[in-house]
């Protein structure tokens, strides 16, 4: 198993940080390919090449494993987020903010599948809201950053009066869906990013914005995407 050969005979009884990042990033490796039934404690040992105690010792049990995988996906989209600055021009945020989240999806492709492929690990309770779950609460979180960037449109007129909510989940969805499609090979690089300006745009002018100011809107989103490509 490339990668993780250092960590063979392992058996920390004390945290170790390498140790933990490897067991998340196995764990989400062998759900993403596997399914969750592949993720067994043997298992996952046997891959990272440390004892089974070593995930006692870091998540205290597989459910808090299974959990903090989805955790560490849902930090890692935040991460890349936080990084899209706001400027005068909400609708080129909006879209940097999308190439944020489909950078994050192709970057870290097997947390992506955990976070939105794999059904919640808790199913119980609100699924927003502070008595959410931790699991939904990590997804809420970085959906508002969603929210709020086409709210800012809607503030700034570019948008005709309606809701964030249901146009940022539009978006979202539009986002998803090249994310899945570049992830399973049936997009290239090149074919998902074509794709994904023009349907944003196509988004826009449905949401009221007009064609030319979406078209600067690009032109001054561009260098910003490419400097994190």
């Amino acid at each position: 198993m490339a990668g993780y050969g250092k960590l063979a005979g392992v058996s920390p009884k004390v945290a170790d940080p390498a140790v933990r990042a490897a067991l998340i990033e196995q764990a989400a490796r062998l759900i993403a390919e596997e399914g969750r039934d592949a993720l067994t404690l043997r298992r996952l040992a046997a891959e990272v090449g440390a004892s089974t105690m070593a995930v006692y010792t870091h998540f205290n049990g597989m459910d808090h494993l299974r959990r903090e995988v989805r955790r560490e996906g849902f930090a890692r989209l935040a991460q890349h987020l936080a990084g899209v600055a706001a400027t005068d021009d909400p609708v080129a945020d909006l879209l940097v903010l999308g190439s944020a989240y489909h950078r994050n999806a192709t970057t870290n492709p097997d947390l992506y599948r955990v976070m939105f492929m794999e059904r919640h690990l808790d199913n119980a309770g609100p699924e927003v809201g502070p008595d959410a779950a931790p699991e939904r609460r990590d997804e809420e979180a970085t959906f508002l950053t969603l929210v709020d960037g086409v709210a800012r449109c809607l503030a700034a007129g570019r948008f005709r009066d309606a809701e964030a909510l249901p146009l940022a989940t539009q978006l979202w969805a539009a986002e998803h869906g090249v994310a899945s499609l570049e992830i399973a090979g049936l997009l290239d690089a090149d074919e998902a990013a074509d794709c994904l300006e023009t349907l944003r745009g196509n988004l826009m002018v449905g949401f009221g914005d007009r064609p030319e100011r979406i078209a600067g809107s690009i032109e001054r989103a561009r260098p910003r995407i490419a400097l994190h490509p």
